[in-house]
């Protein structure tokens, strides 16, 4: 089914129109607009400057936009910190990860959300619950781990950004915003990480994929948005672009030419 048809009669999980920040005198974005909807990944690609670090705070809820429209579920969003966002189903996982390397995957898992016995606020954790629904909802995700017993840092880079992935469904995520989680990993690495992203995208969870990297974003986006310089120089559906097009598009087209011209000169002098 093409993303068109797909979205046709749905209200986009989050959509901004026309936006931009400004710090000062300093313009950061200028008349950004995108739409994310259920059930499919939208890929923002830009190279470092583009403007994809201020997108993904307003997004979050860090900063609000100097200008332009931006709702969530066809509502204003009037968000004043990342707790507001993610108390309407925005969750972001950014390249730390926000784990503790020593403590269990079970505890990372739960950080901050831990089950309690009895009366929640005096109670205590509920070890054997922490541990059987990590278990099982790494499992939902096809992340098949020995032991949630070992600590977090014991794992690849991968399977640390595909358990935060998977915490962040568990807890209600709608639209998961993923910083750059393949730009550390090496190939067999980023594989199992976009492995998980379509997982996430299979459970009806709109994905922002924020990278640089269009062959990663070629194998799982349905949408492609491009920043340079703050602006939004391209969109593209899946239907409509080939990789490379895309790489044409972030290399700035002409200039790429360019650019190849020059070093084939050099190579060949």
């Amino acid at each position: 089914m093409s993303a068109k048809a797909s979205t046709k009669n749905l209200t986009p999980s989050l959509e901004l129109k026309d936006v931009g920040k400004s710090f000062g005198s300093v313009v950061a974005l200028r008349e950004v607009s995108l739409a994310v909807y259920p059930g499919q990944v939208t890929c923002v690609l830009g190279d470092n400057g583009a403007g994809k670090s201020t997108l993904i705070k307003i997004l979050s809820g860090v900063h609000k936009q100097s200008e332009g429209e931006f709702t969530v579920a066809g509502v204003a969003a009037d968000f004043n910190s990342p707790r507001d966002a993610m108390s309407k189903g925005i969750a972001t996982v950014f390249q730390d990860l926000a784990t503790v390397p020593l403590m269990s995957v079970w505890r990372n898992f739960f950080l901050g959300n831990e089950p309690k016995k009895w009366w929640k606020p005096l109670g205590i954790l509920d070890i054997a619950k922490a541990k059987r629904v990590a278990k099982e909802e790494l499992l939902a995700m096809g992340i098949d781990l020995r032991d949630t017993n070992q600590p977090i840092g014991t794992l690849s880079g991968g399977e640390r950004q595909a358990v935060a992935i998977a915490r962040a469904v568990y807890f209600g995520a709608n639209v998961l915003i993923l910083d750059e989680p393949t730009s550390a990993l090496g190939v067999r690495q980023s594989g199992i990480v976009l492995k998980y992203i379509l997982a996430a995208r299979d459970r009806g969870v709109a994905v922002i994929f924020i990278t640089h990297n269009p062959h990663h974003a070629n194998l799982v986006g349905d949408r492609f948005i491009l920043l340079n310089r703050g602006r939004m120089t391209a969109s593209f559906e899946r239907e409509t672009v080939v990789l490379d097009e895309l790489i044409q598009a972030m290399a700035g087209g002409s200039e790429l030419d360019t650019l190849t011209h020059e070093i084939n000169v050099i190579r060949n002098d």
